[in-house]
């Protein structure tokens, strides 16, 4: 029993961290780039938010609610790791972070959804004819939660050293960070089945 539950925690937890599929990973820094540690509450109601809809679309494939097009989705999943890096861009240094989450929170959950349909293939294969599908799906939204934990810790952690060792301004920081980020993701999207 304890044992399954620990696979499926650690099912979820290389979903997120497979380096394969670094797609996960680079929401995950365009999303807690702008903050600090004393964000804390703020980045982490935004990574459940994330977590939320990523198990929301996993619930709906899982049961066959919904089934959408593979390479659409595909397609879509750099696009809205390219929507949140150029937010940032254009965000960056100004005070919009301070202010209710609303909209960001919106974005966050819909991005979820998105990016969870993007794996619900797979998770249906993995579940089987299991008939505890939704048993399943909590262990396994448990991993993801801990392991994009773990990424925004990294993210912040090296955000405060470059802004604290090497005097990065954290306007420069999230522009730098956001930037790479940027260009990792354009050649994801050109490179998509759906364009080719």
């Amino acid at each position: 029993m304890l044992e399954n539950f620990w696979f499926n925690v650690q099912y979820g937890m290389n979903h997120v961290l497979d380096i394969n599929g670094y797609d996960h990973i680079l929401f995950l820094m365009v999303l807690a780039v702008p903050y600090v540690f004393n964000d804390w509450k703020r980045i982490l109601v935004l990574v459940t938010t994330f977590t939320v809809g990523h198990t929301l679309s996993l619930v709906l494939a899982a049961y066959g609610v919904v089934s959408i097009n593979g390479e659409l989705v595909e397609f879509l999943i750099p696009i809205t790791i390219l929507i949140m890096a150029l937010y940032n861009v254009f965000t960056a240094g100004k005070k919009s972070k301070t202010n209710k989450l609303g909209l960001l929170f919106f974005t966050t959950l819909f991005f979820g959804l998105i990016h969870g349909l993007g794996f619900a293939r797979e998770f249906k294969m993995f579940a089987g004819q299991s008939e505890g599908k939704l048993k399943l799906l909590i262990e396994f939204a448990l991993g993801i939660e801990l392991a994009q934990v773990i990424v925004v810790f990294l993210v912040l952690f090296i955000g405060f050293l470059c802004q604290t060792i090497f005097r990065f301004s954290r306007r420069d920081w999230v522009m730098v960070l956001s930037a790479i980020v940027v260009g990792l993701v354009i050649p994801m999207i050109i490179g998509s089945a759906l364009l080719n």
